[in-house]
């Protein structure tokens, strides 16, 4: 895989109308009994006091506007007052749970100042705004219905990248932490052009993501899926690129889906790279990333392992989905193995395992 493949190969509108409404239809697939077992012995799984199904039963709601009055696609819901006391109180519990480990001395700090809602896309989460009522300093959770793509995503991404994620599972709930970054088309519009900006690392940063995501199969990293953090360091600024939506994790058939640099709205840091960083550079970045990337994994092994089993036995896609990636990356790695892999759990540990060049020492472990 290289940067240097044709980044217009999704610029077509029409496709890209066309991939957005097959992103919005994306089934949801429920957790197995092997998924939740996993959580449960890795301490993902907690009693929650408030569920997804709770918060939808509000009396009104009004729009979320921007600085400039603009529509932001949220809502912020309006409850009953007896039923919003209770749920509220609720939510506190939950963002002591995730954050100091159930800690409820401090629930008198804190108030829920706002529980938002999306209307756009597939999963339709909860943003609740949680406020420390001594300092006025805020910081937000999500709660969402739990789709074992979303899952694997996060397991993954705590594995095999170099960010922690915080994340809990309840029957039906998901309860993400809020990451922390600017929103990757925000960033495109408003720093890409400044003075400031330390192209080169950024274009580093960028292709390391593009190579995070295709080694582990993550999908769909348009510019608004993932943000930039940025980090002053002794001369110039550090950045890390994270994603922030896993809902397509190992779940289209596309093996371009599944980079970064062929979506239209990442064009501009696409052109960035491609004017910066010659081949070898870019494949020495690769190189780079997957050098880390397999000291996650064998330094995680028994939990990766874990997680392969239920994810290879699990149908996270569907059939056509399956038949179209496998085929597309025998093609690709020109290799047959693929052609045997029945579920998108087999052709994702396949494919860290040939890339990460694992599959050579051990193909059984990825190949049973």
């Amino acid at each position: 895989m290289s940067i240097y493949r044709n980044p217009h190969e999704h610029a077509s509108p029409t496709r890209m109308k066309e991939e957005l409404v097959q992103q919005q239809k994306k089934k949801f697939y429920p957790l197995s009994d092997p998924l939740r077992q996993y959580l449960v012995d890795y301490k993902r799984q907690l009693n929650l006091p408030v569920h997804y199904e709770n918060l939808l039963q509000s009396e009104d709601c009004y729009p979320v506007m921007n600085a400039k009055n603009e529509d932001t696609l949220w809502q912020t819901m309006v409850y009953d007052q007896n039923y919003g006391r209770e749920i509220f109180e609720g939510l506190k519990k939950i963002y002591v749970l995730l954050r100091s480990g159930g800690d409820e001395r401090i629930l008198p700090n804190l108030y829920v100042d706002r529980v938002d809602y999306c209307t756009f896309g597939n999963t339709k989460p909860f943003r609740i705004r949680i406020v420390n009522q001594y300092n006025d300093n805020h910081d937000y959770f999500y709660v969402k219905r739990a789709d074992a793509s979303r899952v694997y995503g996060l397991e993954l991404e705590q594995l095999l990248s170099p960010n922690e994620i915080n994340f809990q599972v309840d029957k039906h709930t998901l309860i993400e932490e809020h990451i922390i970054g600017v929103p990757g088309d925000d960033f495109i519009r408003d720093y890409l052009q400044r003075e400031e900006l330390n192209e080169v690392r950024l274009a580093k940063e960028f292709i390391k993501f593009n190579e995070r995501c295709f080694v582990r199969l993550l999908g769909d990293m348009r510019a608004y899926n993932y943000v930039v953090e940025m980090t002053p360091d002794l001369e110039h600024t550090q950045y890390r690129v994270r994603a922030i939506d896993f809902d397509q994790q190992s779940y289209e058939g596309k093996r371009s889906f599944y980079l970064p640099q062929f979506f239209k709205n990442n064009l501009p840091v696409v052109n960035l790279c491609t004017s910066l960083i010659n081949k070898d550079t870019s494949l020495q970045y690769q190189r780079e990333e997957r050098t880390l990337i397999q000291r996650r994994f064998n330094f995680s092994q028994t939990r990766i392992k874990r997680l392969r089993t239920c994810m290879c036995e699990d149908q996270i896609s569907s059939d056509e989905k399956v038949r179209r990636l496998r085929e597309e990356l025998a093609r690709m790695h020109k290799d047959k193995r693929f052609e045997s892999c029945q579920t998108m759990g087999e052709i994702t540990f396949l494919n860290i395992a040939i890339v990460l060049d694992l599959a050579k020492e051990a193909p059984a472990r990825f190949l049973r």
